[in-house]
């Protein structure tokens, strides 16, 4: 099991590799889709700075606001800088042993939330880095935690259409040897084969 300490500098990789990515995206490429449902490239990079201020409110015990409309004007790299301040303030002030309430009831430690962020970042790391075209040579360490996290939590009440209100899509099988972010992709319901000249 990785330490308080470990798990928070895998946290801080995701958010070095996540503002990487948005630096990387071209402002052409705003209305491109993604692997990610619906969204494209824009919708994309508004829900990674929006969540930054909702993952600031859950270390903190706040409430997040998850129906925040996710605009963020057109400093893509200088709205992401300013929340990650935020996040890491919010988790420099955390007390790491306190208790929160988890997902699907009960409590857990605060430090549970990074696996959460980690697990955030990387499946929509890997999402933008395909759908613009930019590396896939992603962080290892960050999508093995980050499957690992959700393999644990992304039960199958999470999962169905968006119809249906449901924010992942089905699990989409991928072989045990495929590189980790395609398995962390398919865990979440993206299809790894996606292609941004096929959507």
């Amino acid at each position: 099991m990785a330490t308080e300490n470990d798990r928070l500098a895998l946290l801080r990789r995701a958010l070095d590799q996540t503002g990487e990515l948005i630096a990387g995206t071209r402002r052409e490429q705003a209305d491109q889709p993604t692997p990610c449902r619906s969204w494209t490239v824009g919708d994309l990079i508004g829900h990674l700075v929006i969540d930054l201020d909702n993952f600031s409110a859950r270390v903190t015990g706040s409430a997040p606001d998850w129906s925040r409309a996710a605009e963020v004007g057109d400093d893509w790299v200088g709205a992401f800088a300013s929340g990650r301040e935020l996040l890491d303030a919010a988790w420099a002030s955390a007390d790491l042993q306190s208790e929160l309430p988890a997902m699907g009831g009960g409590t857990a430690p605060v430090l549970s939330r990074a696996d959460q962020q980690i697990a955030e970042l990387a499946v929509h790391g890997w999402d933008l880095a395909r759908a613009t075209g930019q590396s896939e040579d992603l962080d290892a360490a960050v999508g093995e935690h980050g499957l690992r996290w959700a393999k644990q939590n992304l039960s199958t009440q999470f999962r169905g259409s968006e119809d249906e209100g449901k924010v992942f899509g089905e699990e989409v099988p991928v072989p045990d040897g495929a590189p980790v972010y395609e398995r962390l992709a398919g865990w979440f319901g993206r299809d790894p084969a996606w292609s941004r000249d096929a959507a």
